[in-house]
């Protein structure tokens, strides 16, 4: 017996009677919103970014202050390796003995952190356990150090600073790569 086979129909619209062009509504709309999605995503990370959240920005940028205000200092919490950066320490009058400044910090400024340069120029400097010992000379009140950073890896890194019988100011500063 012969089998009977009917012709399939086509419930798909054509164009200019040639092409089938199908169209699955449930699925353009999953694609629509996977693409505001991503979209929603690169806003987010373009704004970040120019707010600072990967360095450079008013994100980026902190203070911190000794609990006795001996010491405050403005730093970059979020650097970048290898990137230059500043590190700008403000000491008070009550730090300041015989019109100079002596100020301990801890080895990650001056190896993690990568110390370049520092202003003024210390008078002395000196190794001590865990860190380094410089005395600055101190010619206004409140008197300022500058240091200037290139961070040398990447990662987390405890920075400490300490004017000489003061308290300590203690901050992280996150370096990308």
């Amino acid at each position: 017996m012969p089998t009977l086979t009917r012709p399939t129909e086509d419930n798909v619209a054509k164009v200019n009677d040639e092409i089938a062009v199908g169209f699955d509504l449930d699925f353009q709309e999953k694609w629509w919103r996977f693409e505001r999605i991503l979209w929603m995503l690169f806003a987010g990370l373009v704004l970040a970014a120019l707010a600072g959240a990967f360095g450079r920005g008013f994100l980026s940028k902190a203070t911190v202050k000794a609990p006795d205000r001996s010491i405050k200092v403005d730093y970059e919490r979020i650097a970048r390796y290898s990137t230059p950066s500043i590190l700008r320490v403000q000491l008070a009058p009550a730090t300041v003995q015989e019109g100079q400044v002596q100020l301990w910090l801890s080895d990650a400024i001056v190896k993690s952190m990568g110390a370049q340069r520092v202003v003024p120029q210390p008078v002395s400097s000196s190794l001590t356990e865990g860190g380094l010992l410089t005395t600055f000379p101190a010619l206004s009140a409140p008197a300022w150090v500058e240091f200037a950073l290139e961070p040398t890896k990447p990662g987390v890194q405890d920075l400490t600073l300490r004017a000489l019988g003061h308290a300590e100011v203690r901050f992280k500063v996150a370096v990308l790569p």
